[in-house]
């Protein structure tokens, strides 16, 4: 390795350790405060009443509120930079996440869990592009993996918490559920303002850099940039971006359909809820290594679409086998299977943008991608939710997530062959 690229590596892993910890803790506050519902719901649904659909309906309108506001978000921030916009977004989501802990009814249920989508709605896009401003594209999928560990760290960490938590109910006259949502809701509201100190909208507004180093960054960048398109309204129009949204529109089917349920399972199969935790938490462990060894996999052997397809197959004959799985420690085991595979390429996945739009197509085509995938997390949660509440198990829900992800991942190697033709077709 040269010398000049060796000190470029070293800038990168330099922004690396100032950013990627500080945005992980971000991410984490984000996803527990996005899936503590299903924890709740282990004493929540009986305290209010609610049944199995009422539980799902509410847990996935979420990502109605979500799908809404992800395409405007981008844009704000591509307009008024990560370091403000951000700071709002923290403040908002999380008093309305703490104020999930005065929910009396299923309307109001419904309304917290959507105006919560909407406060959520700009954050994980914006971080994706975010890293796009920072890290050039042949190093891109480790930090937007490691980024993405927050995600299995929001269960490892959530999981005993939140069992915890529950087993405060009574204190001060409110129940535990109540006291997880302000416990879990409002650290995110006190966090933003470190993210005024913390999170520079770019490397030219960082400090910490010598100009030395920012013209490094700039030029590295440039050098990779082999986009197609930096204008808004041709990726808005780009058949991939869509076809990609139809991909993490199965992954966020399947994965939240999981996710959310994943306690109730638990609890079912005769766990009490401290136990719940723990077996909850256990094979986010495996997530949290598998995304960050995929990441570093993907960058060396320089190829996309199969890191992201092959755990989704692999996923996807984890839930069909729980789907007919005959005794409850086949189906756990088979759940557990599929809950490390489901996320396991998706920091890989989310390079796949980059590799064809900047600037402002990077910043809407990120946010069109998500709007569809959250659409699947819609999807996933409620269905779960009906068919728990028609048949009384769960077989017929974990075969249909299966579908999803077969689907996603025949997809997502259509387009990177797409893809690699029309590289070969451009050089």
């Amino acid at each position: 390795m040269s010398t000049g690229r060796m000190h470029e590596n070293q800038v990168f892993a330099k922004c690396a350790q100032r950013l990627i910890p500080f945005m992980i803790l971000l991410y984490l506050l984000n996803f527990l405060d996005r899936v503590n519902v299903g924890f709740a719901a282990l004493t929540m649904n009986k305290d209010l009443g609610f049944t199995p659909e009422v539980f799902g309906f509410g847990a996935g309108v979420l990502f109605v509120g979500y799908a809404f506001f992800q395409l405007p978000a981008n844009m704000i921030l591509d307009r008024v930079g990560a370091r403000r916009w951000i700071f709002s977004i923290l403040i908002v989501w999380g008093l309305i996440s703490a104020g999930n802990a005065f929910v009396t009814d299923a309307r109001t249920f419904y309304l917290l869990r959507f105006l919560l989508g909407l406060a959520e709605a700009g954050f994980f896009p914006g971080m994706i592009y975010y890293l796009t401003l920072w890290f050039p594209p042949s190093q891109r999928a480790r930090y937007v993996g490691a980024f993405m560990t927050a995600q299995p760290l929001s269960f490892i960490i959530g999981g005993p918490l939140s069992s915890f938590i529950l087993g405060m109910d009574g204190v001060a006259g409110l129940h535990g559920w109540q006291w997880l949502f302000l416990i879990e809701g409002l650290p995110a509201s006190l966090l933003a303002f470190a993210v005024l100190k913390f999170l520079p909208d770019g490397p030219a507004q960082a400090e910490w850099l010598s100009d030395d180093e920012k013209r490094t960054i700039a030029a590295r960048l440039a050098t990779e940039d082999a986009s197609e398109s930096r204008t808004l309204i041709p990726a808005l129009l780009d058949p991939r971006v869509w076809l990609l949204g139809l991909v993490a529109f199965g992954q966020n089917c399947a994965a939240y359909g999981v996710q959310l349920w994943l306690p109730q399972i638990v609890q079912a199969m005769g766990f009490s809820i401290r136990a719940t935790g723990f077996v909850v938490a256990l094979p986010f462990w495996g997530v949290m290594a598998a995304m960050v060894l995929c990441g570093f996999s993907s960058d060396v052997k320089r190829e996309r679409s199969r890191h992201v397809a092959v755990p989704f197959f692999i996923a996807a004959c984890g839930l069909a086998a729980a789907s007919v799985g005959t005794s409850n420690v086949i189906v756990l085991a088979a759940i557990m299977v599929a809950v490390v595979s489901i996320d396991t390429g998706m920091g890989v996945f989310w390079t796949l943008p980059s590799t064809f739009l900047s600037a402002s197509a990077a910043a809407g085509g990120i946010a069109l991608i998500r709007t569809i995938s959250a659409l699947g997390a819609y999807f996933g949660p409620t269905i779960v939710g009906v068919l728990r509440q028609a048949r009384g198990d769960y077989s017929s829900a974990m075969a249909g997530l299966a579908a999803a992800l077969v689907m996603s991942a025949a997809l997502v190697l259509v387009i990177g062959r797409v893809m690699r033709a029309r590289k070969v077709q451009l050089s």
